[in-house]
């Protein structure tokens, strides 16, 4: 029974994988039918994405009121697929791009709220440290969203490959052979790079 439930777990992992694969052709054919301005396709591809979208958005969105996962989802589908900025070229390169437009439109929000206290004209390029974010009164969800944005620029600015994989593996969540395709590296330079941007950013937001 044991091999039997063996050779199981391995059939049902290559079908899981085929469907992956299948899945992954058809939503790669449809962004380029969406892109030449097949609206038809760009609504099969929203439906295909919907679910993945969904719980990248409510990833991002832990901790943080006052916006509705499926609001966020739509919002990012509407500065995704606008046919001028259609240049998405594959499933992994799509979910990195929405979990990073996700990420810039909750930080717009929350810099919204703060910039309104401070009176709506206030210099947000100040907000470097969690100590200056604990001093504009923001509940704490807000300042470790903005404390970790603050980290990822600083990690951008000297490793420009760890801050994509920080959006690949943590935002988008992908796996470390979907992080590895997209980067065009290979898994276990994934695995030791990751570490390596955890370190950094543990670091900055001590």
């Amino acid at each position: 029974w044991a091999v039997i439930a063996a050779a199981a777990a391995v059939c049902q992992r290559s079908a899981c994988s085929v469907a992956r694969v299948a899945e992954s052709m058809e939503l790669t054919a449809l962004l380029r039918s969406a892109r030449e301005g097949d609206k038809s396709a760009a609504d099969q591809l929203f439906t295909l994405i919907y679910d993945d979208l969904h719980r990248i958005a409510a990833g991002q969105l832990l901790g943080q009121g006052g916006m509705a996962t499926t609001s966020l989802v739509h919002e990012t589908y509407l500065r995704l697929f606008k046919p001028t900025s259609l240049d998405l070229q594959d499933r992994q390169h799509l979910f990195a791009v929405a979990a990073r437009a996700m990420r810039q439109i909750i930080i717009n929000r929350v810099r919204g709220r703060l910039a309104a206290k401070r009176g709506g004209g206030a210099d947000l390029t100040t907000l470097s440290s969690a100590e200056s974010l604990r001093n504009e009164g923001l509940d704490q969800s807000d300042q470790q969203l903005l404390a970790l944005d603050a980290a990822l620029q600083q990690l951008a600015d000297c490793e420009p490959r760890l801050a994509q994989l920080v959006e690949l593996r943590f935002f988008a969540g992908l796996s470390v052979e979907e992080t590895a395709e997209v980067l065009g590296i290979v898994p276990r330079s994934v695995v030791r790079d990751w570490a390596r941007a955890r370190a950094f950013l543990q670091q900055a937001l001590a």
